[in-house]
């Protein structure tokens, strides 16, 4: 599948508002699946990006306080990161399903040794349905994230880019494993 990615300067912070488009080869649901930010979800086992999801506080059915783990990356370069955020789950009468989260500090999740605590700003992914498709979905995706400690700005520009295509080629695996 392909996958589109561009770039501009973040009105957040200092770095840049990715945004990532593609369409993948399976029902919205399916892709879903794959992608929705539950704990035990499939999601670590094919986002290489993704080492371990916890949800740290449940606030509702469709908001949570999530703990995300990350692997070193790009030749080991950038250590190890975790992110705390606010996510929000939620589903449009047209069948869109939205993934959206933003950074927050909760006291039963503090900085943990070992990791670097990276920040997401508000980010997010839709699953759109294609009429008249019903086995394939427009993926768009937002991210927007300080890595946290002390990376040159060339290392994570460097950096994003080819890891949401990657994210994009994975999940496209993922999805044809499911079926």
């Amino acid at each position: 599948s392909e996958v589109s990615v561009s770039w501009r300067p973040s009105a957040e912070f200092a770095g840049n508002v990715y945004r990532g488009e593609g369409i993948l080869p399976a029902s919205p649901q399916r892709v879903w699946e794959c992608i929705k930010p539950v704990a035990g979800g499939p999601r670590t086992k094919w986002d290489h990006n993704v080492k371990d999801f916890e949800v740290v506080e449940a606030v509702s059915d469709t908001v949570s306080v999530c703990r995300t783990t990350t692997p070193s990356a790009f030749m080991r370069i950038i250590s190890p990161r975790e992110f705390v955020d606010v996510v929000l789950m939620k589903q449009y009468e047209d069948g869109t399903m939205l993934s959206a989260a933003t950074n927050v500090e909760h006291p039963l999740c503090p900085p943990q040794p070992n990791f670097v605590r990276g920040f997401n700003y508000p980010c997010g992914c839709f699953c759109i349905p294609l009429p008249g498709e019903p086995d394939r979905t427009q993926l768009l995706s937002f991210f927007q994230t300080d890595l946290g400690g002390y990376l040159p700005q060339t290392v994570v520009d460097s950096f994003f880019p080819a890891s949401i295509a990657g994210f994009y080629s994975n999940l496209t695996k993922a999805v044809k494993a499911l079926k």
